[in-house]
């Protein structure tokens, strides 16, 4: 028999359940008329449910629901250790900034050292690296998968090449066997920017669980979301150890938020020029930052990682759906390929707009747009044209040829699961109206 707190409670989640089949019913879509997004959150009651139950709880910051998602998040992947935090961009800054803790002696990372990556991509891959005075050495990226030419890599290695910090494109993986080749032979770190390419697979494994550490984004256009929210990955539990500090205002406890003296020791060690006892809680090893997020963040999560395996079926589904009805226009474009033993959780369909095309890029995006198809670049074309980096250090291996490409002819579309069947088949009829249009051969 129900007490009288779960009884309100269940009225609460009843309402919340109506409320949502309400606003649900008022959708529809109407070609030409309704905007079509790229990206964005797929949900139901359960989400805005379990939500209210964290609000209802007052406990505000991460508690019983950011465990439960770390601990189940973990376990999806194949890996150890999971630890949230409140976004993607800082899931990458903690990676990264963790490699520099002392603590790693003549593994750290140290100014100066440098960093393989590409500038075609995300800023936010990149920025941990100069916020942590590296080096990001630039390499090119393959047409058709987008990712880091891979054949190129061990020619950039240097005495002072110490890491490896990637992403995988739009859900494309990257060449991971060659990568973890490098990564062994030349003893580098390796770590996985994995926010958008959540339940994509290489060689039958998750990317996501080859790095040192990996990184995961849960902002809304990403595979699931919590609104705002990301998480850092390792199977070591020194880095863990580590990554937790840096998250946590730099401090050396590693008591849970409310829990005290789990070592048992909080008041017996000496620690720097500290008097001896002074409490461990206000211990500091690392210059670190707070980065947690909300137990009400980590709620809506619990129920997105159900969803998951259907959010991943649709995104491939909807992928095949646009590559079999785009290929016939080869002469025109650029169509995405999945790096050879791969299985991409496609986070969109890029395409590039060949340079002997009969339109250009800017033409076709203003006419899908015109027609509320929404687009996006490739996020930040070559960074290195973007104003924010124009005075860092760096260094560039070869050229940026196609990185270039790839700012001045490419654009993506949506593959969420919020498309339905009727939404891909107007996009796709809006592009080959356009094509016919500019193309007489068609």
């Amino acid at each position: 028999m129900m007490n009288n707190e779960d009884k309100i409670k269940k009225d609460i989640f009843d309402k919340v359940k109506e409320l949502y089949k309400f606003k649900k019913n008022k959708e529809a879509f109407s070609s030409g008329e309704t905007y079509i997004n790229y990206a964005g959150r797929v949900y139901d009651e359960k989400e805005i449910t379990s939500l209210v139950n964290a609000s209802l709880d007052f406990w505000l910051t991460a508690g019983r629901y950011a465990k439960q998602f770390e601990e189940d998040f973990a376990k999806f992947l194949g890996l150890k250790y999971c630890m949230l935090v409140n976004s993607g961009s800082s899931a990458n800054l903690l990676a990264l900034s963790s490699l520099t803790s002392p603590k790693l002696n003549s593994k750290r990372l140290k100014p100066g050292d440098e960093v393989i990556t590409v500038a075609c991509g995300f800023p936010t891959t990149l920025n941990p690296i100069i916020q942590n005075n590296l080096i990001p050495v630039f390499i090119d990226v393959d047409l058709e998968t987008y990712n880091i030419q891979a054949d190129m890599i061990e020619k950039s290695i240097t005495e002072r090449t110490r890491a490896i910090f990637i992403a995988h494109t739009l859900g494309n993986p990257a060449n991971l066997n060659k990568i973890m080749k490098l990564v062994e032979k030349y003893n580098l770190w390796f770590i996985e920017d994995n926010c958008d390419s959540l339940g994509s697979k290489y060689e039958g494994r998750y990317t996501g669980t080859f790095g040192h550490i990996s990184t995961s984004s849960f902002y809304p256009a990403h595979h699931m979301t919590m609104g705002e929210g990301g998480a850092v990955l390792t199977n070591d539990p020194t880095l863990k150890k580590i990554i937790l500090s840096f998250r946590d205002w730099g401090r050396d406890c590693w008591c849970e938020p409310g829990n005290d003296n789990t070592c048992g020791l909080r008041f017996d060690k000496q620690f720097g020029q500290l008097p001896s006892g002074y409490d461990h809680k206000y211990v500091y090893s690392h210059i670190g930052y707070n980065l947690k997020l909300t137990d009400m963040q980590a709620a809506i999560g619990v129920e997105q990682l159900k969803k998951l395996p259907q959010f991943i079926k649709s995104r491939k589904s909807n992928y095949l759906f646009l590559k079999n009805e785009l290929k016939k226009y080869e002469k025109c474009f650029i169509l995405p390929e999945a790096t050879q033993n791969s299985e991409p959780s496609w986070f969109g369909f890029p395409i590039l707009v060949k340079d002997n095309a009969t339109f250009t890029r800017d033409e076709i995006v203003r006419n899908l747009n015109e027609n509320k198809i929404a687009t996006r670049m490739l996020f930040g074309g070559n960074l290195l044209k973007q104003p924010a980096y124009k005075n860092i250090k760096y260094k560039v291996f070869g050229s940026l040829e196609n990185t270039d490409s790839v700012m001045n002819n490419l654009f993506w579309i949506g593959v969420y699961p919020g498309l339905t069947n009727e939404m891909l088949v107007y996009m796709v009829k809006i592009i080959k109206e356009f094509i016919k249009k500019h193309n007489s051969d068609y």
